[in-house]
């Protein structure tokens, strides 16, 4: 009857849940999408074993880990490894490490696997072995150490029972009536913990005991059902939370707690063995500063639980998520002093920042459904329900419903399929029109998809998409359409560079409605402005004369903030226009910027965010101060896509990238308060390591004697926040004339050697970046002895001996140095002359193919993206073939490996010969040609590969030998401005092979490549 009841209470506990779900999205409408993104403290960072088992800081706040393979200290930059020595009483007597526990003094507890326990001393750096056996531990398999009440003792449970140690007498003896001294009880114990009302639990290998505060009897816990079944399992977690919870955790069963007056409460998705932890060992506990409870399993994550909603919910390594957990089997938990979270897994270490919350980042996975379908965000758009719509590569879009808090997939099909979906509109017809290689249209309450819907632009790359009445504005890399959904009928405006009054540019990157009823065109050549019953456009640029002009003629958004001013996004920095009446006088904002290529901008009342090539910035509208975002807010995208970007309907603020999603919440941008310290972590005097319980703290000072005159002092802020976006410098005033600061990617550390005897001052800075940028400094004071010879009376002696001494060999010296310098001076003449020539030789070699002649890959590659970058600033194009001898095995079959290369060399020099000046031929492997074309479009390329291939196809007359050779080509026009080198490339290959299974003997282009492969696939 009682199972009963039981099962029922938790059947309506998980109703209430669900229930509860909807408002918890109404209050963090992000919470479903939200996955803790952790740093990683791995075996390749210093870790001497993958498998951490136990995590802690210490009073100072460097935090210790136990692993399989040693004790580590770690700073956030260096690890120190403490590892067996068996030989060696001072040193640790196993490597295994179970359990650390600080003790109030600085000295750390430390049980291990096979050694029993031991105490470090920071004063004498020493590990002090305790006893195993009589007087001491009752097994060498120390499993859990847990403070008696009142600090100066503490619990060890063992392989063979509970002891106690006294601290203060290192005295170790077992409980009286506990598993070990009760030969009834089994003596495997695996937890320990003394609640605050002095009741002491132990968790068995044959369930939890108690024995209650005053008594000496221990007893077993019983409870029917589910509880019972959980509290009879081995019991492996212990652990009391702030309302006087006690937590249990167990081997096979998931967990429960018991109340106040101690009966077991169970906890829906978690108690139980089909809860979230998989039947998987419960290894630990952590309430967190928010009140949530995490419990870290051994094989399914760590599962959390909501007090305050009944939320469960579960941790979990995605191997398609680099930022996820490491390793699904933790072993410890730890929430430091800065808030951080860390867990210790079989695979090394894990950080999050749960404090971090000014940006979330929402990444992909195939193997999660609430992160995105593909990593680069094209296009960001809030439909007219309020739900978020993700155009994706690859023809994919993800919309995102806050309220229900959940991802709906979509993949257009047909000549959209595959292809970046870039712009979003809503059509006259109030479906969702998707712009991509073409336009397809989705209902937007099925998602069907509609592919296709203007056949004549299914060639074009649609960049944006606007309603205009019953017409749609459309803008392509190939000018502006307009599409009337009444009659279908298409007209296309492009630039004429004869008629002012046109189109800016063909390239219609943005469209945006503004008052008065005018549009504006954002193209890469400026920005257009069509108003009502005004033929023509207005168009605004960049004039190098004029500071006040338009920034730069790249443009993108434009938004309106708070004041009414207008903020454009361009690829010259920010522009701030405060009317909308010509003349129209931009103030540009750059200083500041971490890139001028700003791709998207947005408005929060008078603040500006911005987009760019390397981060997102915040700008005050009104005194154009500029503060770039860091990991410190939680920032893990660092480059973003032109124009994707849009405010959700919580007022986030959203930025589409290249790996994801960026989501800042700008109420949570605020100045932060805590205080991190930076300390002396490590100290090395001539040498030596010294003690840990003498690093100078902040005022107090360090002597070195006189015959020690070297040190080094090893810092860090110990925060543990994005140590990498850390930068630190140092200066011993009385030494150093200004600050030294630490090379980027070294580890923190001050180093001084043959200091002159006196008194300095060390001065220590970590300078941390992101929106509210701040130095914390720290100084210790530095007292050095001097030698007897670094005294008054011993330096006056010197001087007067060294005035005697110059004043005898300057004359000898002057004349020494002047012949020797005329002798260095023509052997540096000699030798600088011969090192030109032989890098002007080893220049040509390095970018030459030894067997043709011509350029090789290396020296294609650097051509390529000079030139790519000479394209996209004056706006050319380029075109690049790829060209592949026929049969080419078969003239090495047939006539040999010489002649084979006599027919490729002869065809590398007709490609030459068929090539212009301003071409590059290249061999790029094998019988591989490639051939750039610079200010060269895809009909030109095409006309340019059918000669080459022409050229080549001409038989070679080698002894008598009459030699035929084909050749097919692949050709492929750059993607401007952001194709990549290897995508082009791969373009072009791609129409080769396509090619070359049409038939051969042939040249394709690259969206050619594509039909000829559905025609070889339909045959």
């Amino acid at each position: 009857m009682r199972d009963w009841l039981r099962v029922l209470v938790m059947g309506v506990q998980a109703a209430l849940l669900a229930f509860a779900a909807p408002a918890l999205a109404a209050t963090d409408p992000w919470r479903a999408f939200d996955i803790p993104q952790f740093e990683h403290v791995l075996v390749r960072d210093g870790l001497p074993h993958g498998t951490v088992t136990s995590i802690v800081q210490d009073r100072r706040g460097v935090v210790w880990m136990g692993t399989f393979g040693g004790l580590v200290r770690y700073d956030g930059y260096r690890m120190q490894v403490y590892r067996q020595a068996a030989l060696d009483p001072k040193q640790l007597p196993d490597s295994y490490v179970r359990a650390i526990a600080p003790l109030p003094d600085g000295k750390l507890l430390i049980g291990t696997n096979a050694g029993g326990v031991v105490i470090f001393d920071p004063a004498t750096m020493r590990f002090d072995r305790l006893p195993v056996g009589d007087h001491g531990s009752a097994h060498a398999k120390i499993f859990a150490l847990a403070p008696a009440k009142g600090g100066a003792a503490y619990w060890i449970a063992t392989e063979g029972g509970l002891d106690r140690i006294d601290l203060k007498t290192r005295r170790i003896a077992p409980v009286a009536g506990a598993p070990g001294a009760d030969k009834s009880f089994d003596p495997r114990s695996f937890s320990v913990l003394e609640d605050n009302r002095g009741h002491l639990w132990l968790g068995t290998n044959a369930g939890l005991l108690l024995r209650r505060a005053g008594s000496a009897r221990f007893e077993k816990v019983t409870a029917p059902g589910t509880a019972g079944a959980i509290l009879a399992d081995k019991i492996w977690a212990l652990r009391q939370d702030s309302t006087g919870r006690l937590w249990v955790g167990s081997g096979q069963s998931g967990l429960l707690y018991l109340d106040a007056q101690l009966r077991p409460q169970l906890v829906p998705q978690l108690s139980g063995t089909e809860g979230l932890a998989r039947r998987r060992t419960v290894r630990d506990f952590l309430e967190t500063a928010s009140g949530e409870i995490w419990a870290a399993t051994d094989g399914g994550g760590v599962v959390t639980w909501n007090p305050a909603t009944g939320e469960a919910g579960r941790i979990t390594h995605d191997p398609a998520m680099q930022a996820s957990l490491p390793g699904d089997i933790t072993r410890a938990l730890l929430q430091d002093r800065s808030g951080n979270i860390w867990i210790a897994t079989e695979v090394g270490a894990a950080r999050y920042n749960p404090g971090g919350r000014v940006v979330m980042s929402l990444l992909s996975s195939p193997l999660n459904p609430a992160t995105l379908s593909d990593p680069n965000v094209h296009a960001v758009w809030i439909d007219p329900r309020r739900r978020i719509w993700l155009g994706l590569g690859m023809g994919r879009v993800d919309i995102l419903d806050q309220k229900a808090g959940t991802i709906r997939r979509v993949r257009l099909t047909g000549e959209q399929a595959e292809r970046d979906v870039q712009a979003f509109a809503i059509g006259p017809d109030g479906k969702v029109w998707a712009g991509s290689q073409g336009v397809a249209r989705i209902d937007p309450d099925s998602f069907a998809v509609t592919g296709s819907l203007i056949p004549e632009l299914d060639s074009k790359l649609v960049l944006s998409m606007a309603a205009d009445g019953a017409d749609m504005l459309i803008g392509t890399y190939d000018g502006l359409f307009r599409y009337s959904t009444g009659s279908r009928q298409l007209q296309q405006y492009v630039n004429d560079p004869a008629d002012k009054r046109s189109l800016a540019g063909n390239q219609v990157r943005l469209i945006t409605s503004m008052p008065g009823g005018e549009t504006w065109f954002s193209t890469i050549t400026g920005i257009s402005i069509a108003r009502p019953g005004q033929a023509g456009f207005t168009n605004l640029r960049n004039d190098p004369a004029d500071a006040r002009s338009l920034p730069q003629d790249y443009s993108g958004s434009i938004v309106r903030d708070a004041k009414g001013r207008w903020w454009f996004g361009t690829f010259g920095g920010l522009g701030r226009l405060d009317s909308l009446s010509a003349p129209y006088r931009f103030r540009r904002v750059v200083a500041g910027l971490a890139s001028e290529k700003v791709n998207a901008v947005l408005t929060e009342g008078e603040r500006v965010w911005a987009s760019t090539s390397d981060g997102v910035a915040l700008v005050d509208g009104n005194t154009l101060q500029v503060r770039n975002l860091g990991p410190r807010e939680g920032l893990r995208i660092d480059s973003y896509i032109h124009r994707s970007a849009a405010r959700a309907p919580d007022g986030a603020l959203m930025f589409g990238g290249l790996g994801g999603l960026t989501v800042i919440d700008p109420a949570a941008a605020k100045p932060p308060t805590d205080k991190p310290v930076i300390a002396i972590t490590n100290l090395v005097v001539d040498g030596v390591e010294q003690p840990f319980a003498g690093l100078p703290r902040p005022g107090d000072d360090l002597e070195l004697a006189a015959t020690r005159k070297g040190f080094r002092a090893d810092f860090a802020l110990l925060d543990y926040r994005a140590p990498a976006a850390t930068r630190y410098s140092y200066r011993l005033d009385g030494f150093d004339d200004d600050w030294v600061r630490v090379p980027f990617g070294t580890p923190p550390a001050a180093a001084y050697t043959n200091l002159p005897a006196g008194r300095y001052t060390l001065r220590l800075r970590a300078e941390v970046g992101g929106l509210f940028p701040r130095a914390i400094e720290t100084t210790a004071a530095i007292a050095v002895e001097p030698r007897w010879y670094e005294t008054a009376w011993a330096r006056i002696a010197a001087l007067l001996l060294a005035m005697a001494a110059i004043a005898a060999i300057v004359l000898l010296r002057t004349r020494m140095l002047q012949h020797r310098a005329a002798r260095l001076e023509a052997l540096v003449g000699e030798r600088t002359q011969a090192l030109r020539d032989a890098n002007d030789r080893l220049e040509a070699l390095a970018g030459t193919d030894p067997l043709t002649g011509i350029a090789n890959r290396r020296r294609f590659l650097e051509t390529a993206a000079a030139e790519f970058e000479r394209a996209r600033h004056l706006g050319h194009p380029v075109s690049l073939i790829i060209v592949d001898l026929d049969h080419f095995k078969s003239v090495n079959d047939t006539y040999g490996h010489g002649v084979g290369d006599t027919v490729l060399r002869r065809a590398a020099e007709e490609a030459v010969r068929a090539c212009r000046s301003s071409d590059l031929v290249a061999r790029f492997g094998g019988e591989e040609l490639v051939v750039l074309l610079p200010e060269t479009d895809a009909d030109g390329a095409l006309r340019a590969a059918d000669t080459l291939r022409r050229a080549i196809g001409v038989p070679t007359e080698l002894d008598g030998r009459r030699i035929a050779i084909t050749a097919s080509a692949g050709v492929a026009e750059w993607r401007a401005p952001d194709e990549s080198i290897p995508s082009l490339l791969d373009r072009a290959d791609r129409a080769l092979y396509a090619a070359k299974r049409a038939g051969r003997d042939r040249t394709l282009l690259a969206s050619d490549a594509l039909e000829a492969r559905r025609a070889g696939d339909a045959a």
